[in-house]
């Protein structure tokens, strides 16, 4: 089963935090983890004078006043979980997000926790920094929607393939996303649903135009859609070999084959399977150094209202540099 070895959590002022903490504490307590917390002030604050433009002097003084009361706040908002785990706090200067991103690179982090910034100008979810992390964070992202569940009753894993030209990184990718959500799933004694959306090349034309019969269209859907079911099984057929048969067995995921457009189908399936929390891959294409986030997975990501649990493909490198 898939365990995370040394987890960073952002701290996300704007939001409601015990929830998501105790979860970050449960989380490396279970998988016998070390929990870093960091909290990114923003440069502006302690910057030295007033009116000066952003990157100018830092004051030394005002700096390590500010970096004090936030560690104070820290250690206060941390003082209920100490009895179970070792948490260690640092304070950082910067953008949120690239600051995070440097801290995986310098540290090796195998997981990121953040609450949703849950933005008020916005029917969506996920606020700047958020889809910054989730386009550009080597390591798996996990967003939680405040305030977090302890436990998880649903939880949906997205996978996708292309029948046409399957990629190794591609299969990769959906097993990292089955082996994660499976181990959630039977931690919290959740149920598991299995995901994959599907089209038919050209359905939408062929029907259309017009230059074949409804029953020809409908015998090629019906044929393409027998094509990804079958895929789809091929992937389950494998889990057992991933997870553990007893695992699977006890899990005894269900799976779901929604016709249309990812972008349209995952998120309403999400609600309607009252999914507590996705986990899906976020790059449309393998294997490309510091390509980010594919215009598909966006969209679904605009739309989702639970928490996410979001994951690179194999081989992908950041855009983010330590010496910037």
């Amino acid at each position: 089963m898939k365990r995370f070895k040394n987890i960073l959590y952002v701290n996300e002022p704007t939001a409601e935090q015990k929830s998501s903490i105790a979860r970050a504490v449960s989380l490396a307590v279970n998988n016998q983890a070390d929990l870093t917390i960091i909290n990114v002030i923003p440069t502006q604050v302690v910057t030295a004078g007033i009116g000066l433009p952003p990157g100018g002097p830092i004051s030394n003084e005002l700096r390590a006043a500010v970096e004090s009361d936030q560690r104070k706040a820290m250690e206060s908002m941390v003082q209920p979980f100490k009895e179970h785990l070792q948490i260690h706090l640092e304070v950082l200067v910067g953008k949120t997000y690239l600051e995070a991103i440097r801290a995986v690179l310098n540290n090796g982090y195998d997981l990121l926790i953040k609450p949703a910034e849950n933005p008020t100008w916005t029917n969506r979810l996920f606020g700047s920094d958020d889809l910054h992390l989730l386009r550009k964070c080597p390591c798996p992202v996990w967003l939680m929607k405040p305030p977090e569940k302890s436990n998880y009753s649903s939880i949906l894993a997205a996978v996708d393939f292309d029948l046409l030209a399957p990629l190794p990184a591609e299969h990769e990718l959906n097993r990292e996303i089955l082996e994660l959500a499976a181990s959630l799933a039977l931690s919290d004694f959740a149920s598991l649903h299995i995901v994959h959306a599907w089209e038919a090349l050209a359905e939408g034309m062929l029907m259309s135009r017009g230059g074949m019969l409804p029953e020809d269209v409908s015998n090629y859907v019906t044929k393409e859609q027998a094509s990804h079911r079958t895929e789809l099984y091929r992937l389950a057929e494998e889990l057992p070999g991933w997870i553990g048969k007893d695992a699977y067995d006890h899990l005894s995921p269900g799976f779901h084959l929604p016709h249309g457009p990812a972008k349209k189908v995952i998120a309403p399936l999400a609600a309607e399977l009252r999914a507590d929390l996705v986990v899906m891959g976020t790059v449309a294409r393998t294997g490309i150094s510091g390509l980010i986030i594919g215009n598909t997975a966006e969209a679904i990501l605009d739309q989702l209202t639970c928490s996410v649990l979001a994951i690179k493909p194999p081989g992908f490198k950041t855009p983010v540099k330590l010496d910037e």
